[in-house]
């Protein structure tokens, strides 16, 4: 099996570099991304249909079947009952992550409209949460096809101890961050 072409360059770059600029001796000290998870949420009001056309995107989007994930209580407000499917996630690991990760820097990303970068914010401890408005940004969902565009959420789970360690090892991978303006944003009166 053919090693994916993002995992070659974390590899043969981001690990030597990785290395040099944070000091480490051993290469296990390096942090590495471990997990991707993709989940995308919908109202109580969307229909079978509905459901299983998201599905069936999400499933082209991560290569592997998603997990559809059910309400844990009833909220009348929200015409929820215990038990209504309320989304769906996926959780890619090895190679199915490295390609999907591929494709969201090289390929997705670069091809929304004024596009100036993502958020540069991580979590606290090296882990970096995604927010796409529109799922059609992938190649492989079929745009004629869509009926409402959907949003997703894509969390990248890192071995990284710190915001610095996780933000290094992103930029070093391509991940398009917004460049940090050095003047004070004006607000409008």
């Amino acid at each position: 099996m053919n090693t994916p072409e993002l995992k070659k360059v974390y590899i043969d770059n981001v690990v030597p570099a990785l290395m040099k600029s944070l000091g480490y001796k051993n290469i296990h000290q390096v942090p590495k991304i471990e997990k991707v998870v993709i989940n995308s949420s919908f109202g109580a009001e969307m229909d079978k249909n509905g459901i299983s056309d998201l599905k069936s995107d999400i499933a082209s989007l991560a290569g592997q079947a998603p997990v559809i994930v059910k309400a844990k209580i009833s909220v009348s407000n929200f015409k929820l009952r215990q038990g209504m499917p309320v989304g769906v996630k996926v959780t890619l690991r090895g190679n199915q992550m490295w390609e999907f990760l591929y494709r969201l820097i090289a390929i997705s990303l670069p091809n929304i409209r004024d596009f100036r970068g993502v958020r540069a914010k991580l979590d606290g401890r090296g882990n970096y949460s995604l927010g796409v408005t529109d799922h059609s940004i992938f190649p492989e969902i079929n745009v004629e096809r869509q009926r409402v565009n959907i949003g997703l959420d894509i969390c990248i789970t890192t071995s990284a101890d710190s915001d610095e360690e996780g933000k290094e090892l992103l930029q070093l991978l391509g991940m398009p961050f917004r460049k940090q303006s050095s003047q004070p944003v004006e607000q409008a009166a």
